[in-house]
């Protein structure tokens, strides 16, 4: 059980609660703030024009609303929002958009009633996820049209995933005792602001991010035994002149992953031995880029993912509402922490690094591929009769249509603002297309990846090489090669690319 409200969210917390499955519940305090909020608020609005409260919304915040016609005011702006269109989000994503927003309201000060953050602990804890279609939000006043699903739902309208299957809200909350949200005051406009959808599918890229990161890295490793190639690429001499904490972080899991290797080698001993020069140097003296500059390449890739989930968790854990009430200074503040610049901007970032990233893959691909390149391997690492069998031609195909897919997505949504809402959204951040998108991107590099370590898993039993490799780059071998047993004839692939996809994206690399 995680206790949320006592102290800021990390990224373990929300790993814990979306991959390991932790339930959660509300700290004490974090209740009394919500409590405090709303009373504060039920008191302080009474006689004052506050926007949400007893305006129209938008550009018709001009507009007064009547006392009697506020509690209407919050269905009608769930009602009319739940607008969307296209696939659904998938479940965990929008589990982990519901784990922001409560975070977010439990920080006390958007004046709700309890009753909404014990709903979605319900919700969460119970795996009861809205439906929520992809397209719709401008990440402007949040991620409006998607936090609509989720707030219809909440007052018992709309659809949700329960027991695997796409079903009724009223109908699960019939089947499981629970009872809808009623409006209080402003519970509509609270949870339809923020940033909570792009925020949550953002923390989830960020943690598969990573995780697609080590794969590369062992993946690095390999191909670099496989060309037996020199320790001084990666080595603690070289990369510590170059300042970047990115490069000398992958330096040093470069140098733990090939320890105990008996195929790196030295180049003292091939070239500083002291026999001198020779005309025509049999040995190459270095490898092409995507094998030497794994340091300089996946270097600032790291940086920048570091920096995505540091971002990522901080609007998690801040306050996406506006107006923002305050009980501690008596005041209601209005403003625009709903506007998704951070998160999209961090999104654009990660999207361009994990297409970098799907590139260096594909060079690593395309170089086992060409015999012509390596001169150590048969043509697209075929291990059958050369001309009657074509070994790995086909799937170098899927990974370079995947890149190719990934470096037309990176274009950043982050300077895509289109105006709208009778240009009262003058300027917006398009952050939940951002994350979207950046989400799909990493899904792709996980596919191109999937092609690669298939590929390496060839060339090493091609080369004969297993036993000279180290033990953590061997103990990858073993279990993958376990899903994806040593090929001689053709056959289709396509099941196999989605195994290993399934398989990596789905375990850690051990000692990460």
């Amino acid at each position: 059980m995680l206790t949320i409200g006592n102290k800021n969210i990390t990224l373990d917390d929300f790993y814990d609660i979306l991959i390991n499955g932790n339930k959660v519940e509300i700290s004490a305090e974090a209740l009394e703030r919500v409590d405090r909020s709303f009373n504060f608020l039920k008191e302080f609005s009474r006689d004052k024009v506050i926007y949400g409260i007893n305006t129209g919304f938008g550009p018709m915040a001009q507009y007064a609303i009547e006392g009697e016609k506020q509690i209407q005011l919050q269905y009608n702006l769930i009602n009319s929002h739940a607008s969307g269109a296209g696939s659904p989000v998938p479940p965990l994503e929008v589990k982990a958009a519901m784990v922001v927003m409560l975070n977010n309201l439990l920080q006390g000060y958007s004046g709700v009633h309890n009753s909404v953050v014990k709903l979605i602990v319900k919700f969460i804890n119970s795996d009861i996820i809205p439906f929520v279609p992809e397209h719709g939000g401008v990440g402007a006043s949040g991620d409006l049209v998607q936090l609509a699903h989720i707030a219809l739902c909440l007052i018992g309208k709309g659809e949700v995933f329960y027991n695997g299957k796409l079903s009724g809200t009223k109908e699960v909350l019939e089947q499981t005792g629970l009872k809808p949200v009623e409006i209080h005051i402003r519970e509509g406009l609270a949870l339809m602001n923020g940033t909570s959808v792009m925020t949550g599918i953002s923390l989830i890229n960020a943690l598969r991010a990573k995780r697609l990161l080590n794969w590369s890295l062992i993946a690095s490793a390999l191909i670099n035994e496989a060309v037996r190639s020199f320790d001084d690429y990666y080595s603690e001499e070289l990369n510590s002149v170059k300042k970047h904490k990115g490069q000398q972080y992958i330096s040093q899991k470069m140098r733990w992953l090939e320890q105990g290797s008996k195929l790196i080698r030295k180049r003292e001993s091939e070239f500083y031995n002291g026999n001198g020069f020779q005309s025509k140097i049999s040995t190459r003296v270095q490898e092409y880029y995507s094998i030497r500059c794994v340091p300089q390449i996946l270097g600032p890739i790291y940086d920048t993912i570091i920096n995505a989930g540091e971002v990522f968790i901080n609007e998690a854990n801040s306050v996406h509402d506006n107006p923002v009430i305050n009980y501690k200074t008596g005041n209601v503040y209005h403003g625009g922490n709903f506007h998704g610049d951070y998160v999209s901007f961090e999104s654009d970032k990660l999207k361009i690094a994990i297409t970098k990233l799907s590139m260096i893959i594909e060079r690593q691909l395309n170089f086992l591929m060409n015999d012509k390149l390596n001169k150590i391997l048969p043509p697209f690492v075929n291990l059958g009769t050369l001309g009657l069998n074509l070994g790995m031609q086909g799937v170098q195909f899927t990974a370079t249509s995947t890149t190719a897919e990934n470096q037309t997505l990176s274009f950043p949504m982050y300077v895509h603002s289109i105006p709208n809402n009778n240009d009262n959204q003058d300027i917006v951040s398009m952050g939940t297309n951002s994350a979207l998108i950046t989400k799909k991107v990493i899904n792709n590099a996980y596919q191109v990846m999937s092609v690669e370590l298939i590929a390496l898993l060839q060339a090493v039993d091609y080369l004969d090489i297993a036993d000279k490799l180290s033990d953590k780059t061997r103990v990858v071998y073993d279990e993958v090669r376990q899903i994806v047993p040593k090929f001689v004839d053709d056959s289709p692939k396509y099941d196999d690319i989605e195994k290993i996809k399934d398989f990596i994206q789905n375990n850690c690399v051990k000692g990460f």
